[in-house]
């Protein structure tokens, strides 16, 4: 009998934030900001274990406190690869070599908005389907772009075609990505795979916190749909 795939969440979280002091434990909606984007992970019908990459023992202390007799691992970050410079494929490659998953999926503790069933819908697809060696998240952009020169980039500004009716462009929104740890090496230690597939989600959903107007405005749109 095959023994059952094993799949691991990877929620790497940094003492340290510049744009918005103690960004892990701000209180986003009554709790952390981080508890959101753990318990939806830790509710997924196909996540085994999550693991926590972390240089702050106040982030560590608090998993301990809220998240007790859970799947968590807390792994202690190397120093070689703290700092806010330092590639988040590096933090991966930590967990990887420290681990035992078959599968991985990568997200952050700023996307508070991510639900447990597009976590869910993005795995059983890549379970379910080898042609792609890797899945990350993706927004569909459908408006006119222009570089820093003022060229058009996406359409012909003689021919104003309706926006919904131009090409898509796809931004990547940090949300997830799922990959194995060969399509990881394959790829020359990178958590995009050579071969991925784009996972559409909706903005309201997608929304990352980078600065304090993010924090803002995802908070309200969290109070609006999910509270």
């Amino acid at each position: 009998m095959k023994n059952k795939t094993k799949v691991v969440a990877l929620l790497p979280m940094k003492g340290n934030s510049e744009r918005i002091p103690n960004k892990n434990l701000k209180i986003f909606s009554g709790k952390p900001l981080y508890h959101h984007i753990l318990t939806e992970l830790l509710q997924s019908k196909f996540i085994d274990e999550v693991i926590i990459n972390t240089d702050s023992a106040k982030i560590a202390e608090n998993v301990n406190c809220h998240f007790s007799n859970q799947n968590i691992r807390i792994v202690k970050r190397l120093p070689s690869i703290c700092g806010d410079y330092v590639s988040m494929n590096k933090i991966i490659e930590q967990d990887i070599n420290n681990s035992d998953g078959d599968i991985y999926i990568q997200t952050h503790s700023t996307n508070p908005n991510l639900r447990q069933e597009t976590i869910d819908e993005a795995l059983d697809f890549f379970m379910g389907c080898s042609k792609y060696d890797s899945v990350f998240s993706v927004n569909r952009l459908q408006s006119r772009f222009y570089n820093s020169d003022g060229k058009a980039m996406n359409h012909n500004p003689s021919n104003l075609l309706r926006t919904q009716d131009l090409d898509p462009i796809f931004e990547e929104n940090s949300n997830f990505y799922v990959f194995t740890r060969e399509s990881f090496h394959n790829a020359g230690n990178r958590r995009i795979g050579l071969n991925p597939y784009l996972f559409e989600i909706g903005k309201l959903e997608s929304m990352d916190i980078d600065n304090l107007e993010n924090f803002i405005i995802a908070e309200a749109v969290f109070n609006h749909i999910y509270t």
